[in-house]
């Protein structure tokens, strides 16, 4: 792991830019390629867009990481919401409690190397991604 962890606090939607910009420009500064910067940007962007729907606020901690010779970026994005009752239900294409397409976890899913999830019911959620360059 690398020491040049950053963390955006998620309130408003604004926030959410803040997040999205801040990870797509991390990964420019480290030379990924567009697409590479762009994939997990967009990841991020469903995520923090969930965090502001569901739980109100919440946080995206985002660093660059380092394995054997790989470069990537690795982003965590926090919630002390309602929680996820069945992750397994969440992460089917289509599923939504908000009345939406229901593509955000599974869209992000989709568009990252690594994926891990965990939510506790009235306590919250983590959602874990990395992107490899």
């Amino acid at each position: 792991m690398s020491d040049d962890k950053r963390v955006v606090h998620i309130r408003t939607t604004a926030d959410i830019h803040n997040a999205i910009f801040a990870v797509q420009a991390l990964a420019r500064e480290n030379g990924m390629k567009e697409g590479v910067s762009a994939a997990i940007a967009t990841a991020v962007s469903e995520l923090v867009t969930n965090v502001l729907k569901y739980a109100g606020t919440g946080r995206v901690s985002y660093q660059t990481v380092k394995r054997a010779k790989r470069l990537g970026i690795e982003a965590v994005v926090q919630d002390t919401g309602p929680g996820i009752m069945d992750i397994e239900e969440a992460m089917k294409e289509s599923v939504s409690t908000s009345g939406t397409l229901g593509l955000g976890l599974p869209g992000a899913k989709r568009l990252v190397d690594e994926f891990e999830i965990t939510s506790t019911v009235d306590r919250g959620t983590t959602v874990k991604v990395v992107k490899w360059g």
